[in-house]
């Protein structure tokens, strides 16, 4: 399923966007958008030209041709003022280890002072926000990884973003830190009305987080929407499973809850070993993939035209 771009509420906005690196195409006639206040994941293989993309986006890179507007602004060519209505969660922090939690913020907190629409920064209301208010004084260098991930999400909202970028933002963590981690990205961010737009390998992530997902299989965006769309078009239906006595039922459907319901109403007592198999979101992302490994690929006719 595609999603047109040019939503009057995007803060993301890209169409038809190619990059060439000397003779090979990275992404490939791209398009999408992201919604103020939205989530969305960005999926897909090691090499499908996420990281290329979210350069672009994040004003790092250059496309080679396409329209790419974020926050109304061509980013190759923004100021500092746009920059500080970003922030950028990368993947790891390895610097910095002997700084303390809390005159690392607030060092983080002056870049933005100037550019700031709002209040200032309160150091102590952020430290609170992201749990670390018992680690103010702790060196850096000192942290777990959770709370390293904690301080690392504080830094990417210490300005108060618009749009938030989130690179692979649990890799290496356990199980009890991913869910406080998402958690707390619910919490300081996309409940605030943050944008945020997030790389992962992580399908289980992106299906508790993201309000859309994006799929880019070797530089073409093969599909976007939400979960359950994405499941029933590529997938197909639900599969509803039941006995009655010594007979056994199944029964496809899009609309397995109603179609229960209705069940149970008319057969009520009788039902026995009710069985309701839901594609999953891993399911749903193999099968695009594996789709799109398979088609053969062409290339393009003529080398897409600059968008300098």
């Amino acid at each position: 399923m595609t999603r047109p771009a040019g939503s009057t509420d995007e803060v993301v906005h890209v169409e038809g966007l190619w990059t060439r690196y000397r003779t090979v195409d990275v992404l490939q006639d791209v398009s999408f958008g992201v919604e103020r206040g939205e989530l969305v994941a960005l999926l897909g293989p090691n090499g499908a030209g996420k990281t290329t993309t979210v350069e672009i986006l994040e004003g790092f890179r250059r496309p080679s041709a396409g329209v790419v507007r974020v926050l109304d602004a061509d980013p190759s060519q923004a100021d500092q003022a746009w920059r500080a209505r970003t922030g950028v969660v990368l993947q790891s922090w390895r610097d910095h280890s002997r700084w303390r939690v809390r005159e690392f913020i607030a060092y983080q907190a002056s870049f933005y002072a100037p550019y700031q629409r709002g209040p200032s920064t309160n150091v102590d209301r952020l430290l609170a926000a992201v749990g670390l208010v018992a680690q103010a004084n702790i060196r850096i260098g000192a942290l777990s990884g959770g709370q390293r991930r904690r301080l690392d999400l504080a830094v990417g909202i210490v300005g108060s973003p618009e749009l938030l970028f989130l690179d692979e933002p649990t890799s290496g963590l356990d199980p009890e830190a991913r869910r406080d981690f998402h958690d707390l990205l619910t919490e300081t961010c996309h409940d605030a009305g943050t944008s945020v737009l997030l790389t992962t390998h992580d399908l289980e992530e992106a299906d508790r987080l993201a309000d859309r997902l994006l799929v880019l299989v070797d530089g073409k965006m093969i599909a976007q929407g939400t979960t359950e769309e994405l499941r029933h078009e590529i997938v197909g239906p639900d599969e509803v499973r039941w006995t009655v006595g010594t007979r056994r039922f199944a029964h496809r459907t899009t609309e397995s809850t109603a179609f229960v319901r209705s069940l149970f109403a008319n057969e009520g007592d009788a039902i026995e070993d009710l069985e309701v198999r839901r594609a999953s979101l891993e399911d749903t992302y193999l099968e695009l993939v594996r789709r799109a490994e398979a088609s053969p690929s062409s290339a393009p006719e003529a080398t897409p035209r600059s968008a300098a």
